[in-house]
């Protein structure tokens, strides 16, 4: 069999998943504070993980991928130590990095929350039990992920939060939103910021017959 067909085969079979984000230096040799995606950190970060790094292009840190070496809970927040991060400025300059794994796509999660990007790309989106759009992509933001939703009237960003994305229903291929006044259709004026009415020739008749006298 051919070695190149091979590994296409390979790469067709995996899905990058996101499992955590770096959130900031911890201490001062090289520890960081992580923000975790998965309801099993005992599988996900275990020491000799490999995960691949989103970083802005111009970081250093762009196009490379960093080894676990040991997961701690401080405080009830989960805290990395990393190969070859050996101290605070090193650390420092992961902030707001995030953490990707290949998984197979045959895997089923478990976990609660948690979606691979193939998965929710085309579910139907309602609001209200009115269909508005389907999900066209994820956008992986350092502060939050995006749903880009394709509607009638173009693309709409949906922050994919729980308040907001309060239900995933994948094997009915359906997305709920409960989105906040503003965010899919612009809010009516202000009555304070509304033009003045222009004034008629019936109401200018009006009020001068108001002012005459006998």
């Amino acid at each position: 069999m051919n070695d190149a067909t091979v590994d296409d085969s390979e790469k067709d079979r995996t899905q990058q998943l996101r499992v955590g984000r770096l959130t900031k230096a911890h201490g001062l040799k090289g520890a960081i504070k992580l923000e975790l995606f998965t309801d099993d950190p005992g599988r996900r970060f275990v020491p000799g993980a490999v995960f691949t790094l989103q970083v802005p292009t111009g970081s250093a840190w762009h196009g490379k991928t960093i080894e676990l070496v040991e997961l701690r809970w401080y405080n009830q927040h989960a805290v990395g130590f990393f190969k070859d991060v050996v101290d605070r400025s090193a650390a420092e300059t992961l902030a707001k990095a995030i953490l990707w794994i290949d998984a197979d796509v045959a895997e089923q999660s478990d976990e609660e929350d948690a979606w691979y990007d193939h998965q929710l790309v085309g579910l139907a989106v309602m609001r209200d039990g009115v269909r508005i759009g389907t999900i066209g992509r994820l956008e992986h933001m350092p502060a939050q992920d995006l749903l880009i939703v394709k509607t009638p009237t173009g693309d709409v960003m949906i922050p994919f939060v729980k308040a907001i994305v309060p239900s995933v229903d994948v094997k009915n291929g359906v997305v709920t939103i409960t989105p906040p006044p503003g965010l899919l259709e612009e809010l009516p004026e202000d009555p304070t910021d509304a033009e003045p009415t222009l004034e008629t020739d019936s109401d200018t008749d009006a009020a001068a017959s108001a002012l005459k006298t006998d």
